[in-house]
C-alpha cells in the first residue's frame, strides 16, 4: 500500500504519531501481506480492511490519553504485532516486549523490526502465565496489552501480574464486552485490579463497536497468580 494513502487514513482518524510512521506502516502492511501467505499470521487478506481493522484499531486508542510517549509496555499473545509493534513505531519513547509462544510469529516481528529500523522493541517467546513468574517481567510495567486474545476475566489474569502498582491492564474489546464486564470486574479483583469504565473509539468508515477496557493495578498480585500454563482458560476467574 502507497504511503500517502496510509499518511491519509492517519489523519482522517486524527492520530498524532512519529512524522515516519506511515513509511512504516507501509513496510509492516507490505510484510504481513508477503509472510502471511506462508505462516497464517491473519485471516484478514483485505489491504484496506487490514490497514483499518490491525493498524487504526492498534492506534486509534492512543487518543484516549492512556498510553504514554514514554515508560514501557508489553503486549502479551502479540501475534502479528497487535497492538504492540504498531504502537512501537508511533512511540518511539516507548520501550515495547512482544510476547508470544509462537516463535514463527516473533521471527516475522523480528523481520519488520529490522526492516524498519525500530531500536525500542524486544522480543520474548513464552506463553503469557510462564513470563509472568519470570522476576524480570513480573509487576515490572507500566501497561500490559492485549487485543483480540481472550475474554476479560482470562486476560486479567495474563495481564494484571505484568503491571506494576499504579499501572495499566488495557484489553482491545469489541461489542461481546458488555457481556465480560462483570466477571471481568470479579476476576481483577481477586488479581490486585480494579476495572474502569470502558471507552469507546471509533475508526472513520467503519461502523464497529470498539472499546478500551482499562484496568487498574491497585495492589500486588497475590503470588498464586497466574496459574499454570492452560489453567487461566480451562478454570477461568470471576465466573
Amino acid at each position: 500500500m502507497e504511503e500517502k494513502i496510509i499518511r491519509e487514513h492517519l489523519e482522517k482518524n486524527a492520530v498524532a504519531a512519529d512524522p515516519t510512521l506511515a513509511r512504516k506502516l507501509a513496510v509492516y502492511l507490505d510484510m504481513l501481506q508477503d509472510w502471511n501467505s506462508r505462516i497464517d499470521l491473519t485471516a484478514v487478506t483485505d489491504e484496506d480492511e487490514m490497514l483499518d481493522r490491525h493498524f487504526l484499531d492498534s492506534l486509534c486508542p492512543l487518543k484516549t490519553g492512556l498510553i504514554p510517549e514514554e515508560g514501557n509496555l508489553i503486549d502479551v499473545g502479540t501475534g502479528a504485532g497487535f497492538p504492540g509493534l504498531v504502537l512501537a513505531l508511533a512511540r518511539p519513547g516507548l520501550q515495547v516486549t512482544l510476547l508470544d509462544a509462537q516463535r514463527k510469529r516473533l521471527d516475522f516481528l523480528e523481520a519488520v523490526c529490522d526492516a524498519v529500523k525500530a531500536g525500542n522493541v524486544t522480543t520474548i517467546h513464552l506463553r503469557a502465565e510462564d513470563g509472568a513468574r519470570r522476576p524480570e517481567l513480573r509487576e515490572k510495567f507500566d501497561i500490559a496489552a492485549a487485543r483480540a486474545v481472550a475474554p476479560a476475566n482470562i486476560l486479567c489474569e495474563y495481564l494484571l501480574p505484568y503491571v506494576r502498582v499504579g499501572g495499566y491492564a488495557l484489553c482491545w474489546k469489541g461489542p461481546g464486552l458488555r457481556d465480560e464486564l462483570e466477571s471481568g470486574r470479579r476476576a481483577s479483583f481477586l488479581l490486585g485490579g480494579q476495572t474502569q469504565d470502558p471507552v469507546p473509539y471509533a475508526i472513520e468508515g467503519r461502523n464497529w463497536e470498539h472499546r478500551l477496557l482499562p484496568v487498574r493495578k491497585e495492589r500486588p498480585t497475590p503470588k498464586a497468580y497466574p496459574r499454570k500454563a492452560g489453567t487461566p482458560k480451562q478454570k477461568p476467574l470471576g465466573l
